[in-house]
């Protein structure tokens, strides 16, 4: 088959993960088929190593352009794509069949800042997009409960296909830039990274986008209120919240509730910055912290307990499925019950390490290898329907009696 993989979104957070794993782990298992990537310019080289059987094809076009809705389908035509995969809600209007969709979550219908017609128009793309998609792919249970709310119709065609941790956040290698060598390395390349940022103190981690369900004004209160508890442990009495994702200045409600809690001294906020270092900043966090309002299944958790780091986490939508019993649970819309989970991990070693050795396991339980088997099984059973209905079809043409 020739099966067209929609990669434009590969430097998103999740979805980003999402596409770069699927792809790494589908190179591996499947061999007889070809791929073709619609990729944005920029974006090429990032597939440079995958097998030949993967070809890159450059589109300039973004899925949130107007005009989108013409050109993709015009290029899978041109393309003679036998099936489309769609790694994001954004389906054009025109979309061709067969096609399969994956639905990460409905954060930007459920918590979409837009009102009126724009949020009609932007429920109406994404319901039209699974009324027609020929299977939709939901990575955990409480997504796929989400979407057949959502669109009853489509409930029979919806997949559960778990996704991964990063399978790096469970190596803890060196960085590819790493300087140091021999049997210390490890050790001096988390002291050069600490020394870079400048970081002499524990901290906590919250690692992701700054968007409204992600609850960060919450975080920032609750670590405030666990910092004032804590100021009288000298292990911690210098303790910092770090979080690395958006730059704050996109976000003037976060920027209140840090000058709100008067943290302002103790919340730094990172922005973006290499994967390797981010590895390293997980392994070398106190604790990571995930108070999400709503999550479609919630890979940092994941990959903090892949780096042997204790989670707290959000006690709703997907996340008490994607980390079993292998985290601290709090009520997100509690900063008191936040800030307790806060404390409690931090101070009660039992229970640390309880969950560091849980955490792994919970982590390792997932596997991209297994995903991608499922994703190729629907790759081909959908291509093979469309085989049937289109070999059903010429013969039907053939066999009609002429008048």
């Amino acid at each position: 088959m020739k099966i067209a993989v929609d990669v434009r979104r590969i430097r998103d957070f999740g979805v980003g993960t999402y596409i770069r794993n699927l792809l790494n782990a589908l190179s591996h298992v499947s061999t007889g088929h070809d791929y073709s990537l619609i990729c944005c310019p920029e974006d090429k080289s990032r597939f440079a190593e995958l097998p030949s059987n993967f070809r890159t094809i450059v589109y300039r076009r973004r899925d949130s352009s107007r005009w989108d809705h013409f050109d993709l389908p015009r290029l899978l035509h041109q393309i003679g794509a036998d099936i489309t995969h769609i790694p994001f809600h954004r389906v054009p209007l025109l979309m061709p069949k067969p096609y399969l969709v994956t639905i990460h979550d409905l954060g930007s219908l459920f918590f979409d800042e837009a009102a009126g017609l724009l949020h009609a128009a932007r429920e109406y793309r994404l319901k039209r997009g699974l009324l027609r998609a020929d299977s939709i792919i939901a990575v955990s249970g409480a997504t796929q409960r989400d979407v057949a709310n959502l669109v009853p119709e489509v409930a029979s065609r919806i997949q559960l296909i778990y996704n991964a941790p990063d399978p790096q956040f469970l190596e803890h290698g060196l960085p590819s830039d790493a300087r140091a060598a021999g049997p210390d390395a490890a050790a001096r390349e988390r002291a050069r990274i600490l020394e870079r940022y400048q970081i002499r103190y524990p901290f906590l981690l919250y690692a992701g986008s700054i968007r409204p369900q992600k609850n960060i004004p919450r975080l920032i209160e609750a670590f405030a209120v666990a910092r004032s508890s804590l100021e009288n442990i000298p292990a911690y009495k210098d303790l910092r919240l770090i979080i690395i994702g958006d730059e704050i200045s996109k976000h003037p409600n976060v920027r209140r509730a840090v000058i709100h809690s008067r943290v302002e001294n103790c919340v730094r906020f990172l922005g973006f910055i290499p994967f390797d270092t981010l590895r390293i900043f997980h392994e070398l966090a106190t604790a990571f912290v995930f108070p999400s309002l709503y999550e479609g299944f919630g890979l940092g958790p994941l990959e903090a307990m892949a780096s042997g780091t204790p989670v707290i986490a959000s006690a709703v939508s997907s996340l008490p499925e994607v980390v079993g019993g292998a985290a601290m649970l709090v009520n997100p819309e509690n900063v008191f019950d936040i800030a307790r989970g806060i404390t409690e991990v931090l101070t009660n070693e039992d229970l640390r390490q309880d969950l560091i050795e849980k955490g792994h396991r919970q982590a390792e339980s997932f596997s991209w290898a297994r995903t991608a088997r499922e994703v190729l099984e629907l790759y081909e059973e959908i291509g093979g329907q469309s085989s049937r209905s289109s070999s059903a079809a010429r013969k039907s043409d053939v066999t009609r009696p002429v008048r």
